[in-house]
């Protein structure tokens, strides 16, 4: 197995929206899960807890129900100033999980005032280790608000009192997508 440096990771890290079909395996799942619990933790509460979604009749449903509350939710909050960017939300066809096979979602219990951040450092942890192993990840974030209702929760065992914060897909990538361009760092101080 060949090894992929931390900033080979990170600078070759992407968002993938196309998956092959294939089912990722328990041992790579559960190294990418070791990989998330190694992350920084405030006051080392290591709050996470994972759900592990591999049935695609049920992440099909979970983007049917999520869809339209997403939406509801981005109106809300003003995320489509010029009303066309979620049209792509209104496709039967469109899949917010871009047909991958595998979804992790990271989850918490809330207990204190860092405890999401301490999620997004495991879910980072968990999609560097996924690109060193040369698999693609996207974070899904419109799935949240489906996650977090109660009749979601109730159907995927998740614990009403736990938050479900990073949903990420996790998959053999279905092309050879190229990492995005970013922003040079915007440095405010530096005395």
């Amino acid at each position: 197995m060949a090894h992929t440096s931390v900033l080979d990771a990170i600078y070759g890290r992407r968002s993938v929206r196309s998956y092959a079909p294939e089912r990722l395996d328990r041992a790579t799942i559960l190294a990418l899960l070791g990989a998330a619990v190694r992350a920084p933790t405030a006051v080392h509460t290591e709050p996470w807890a994972f759900v592990v979604l591999q049935d695609l009749t049920t992440l099909k449903h979970l983007s049917d129900r999520a869809k339209p509350l997403f939406v509801g939710e981005a109106h809300r909050a003003h995320l489509d100033p010029g009303g066309h960017l979620l049209d792509v939300f209104a496709s039967p066809e469109f899949n917010i999980f871009y047909n991958a096979a595998t979804l992790i979602v990271i989850c918490a219990k809330p207990m204190g005032p860092f405890v999401v951040a301490d999620c997004w450092l495991a879910a980072e942890n968990l999609m560097l280790a996924a690109c060193a192993m040369g698999l693609g990840t996207c974070v899904i974030g419109s799935a949240v608000p489906a996650l977090n209702s109660s009749e979601v929760k109730a159907e995927l065992g998740i614990p009403a009192e736990f938050l479900a914060v990073a949903p990420i897909i996790v998959g053999r990538p279905g092309d050879d997508a190229t990492p995005t361009a970013r922003k040079e760092p915007r440095v405010l101080t530096w005395k």
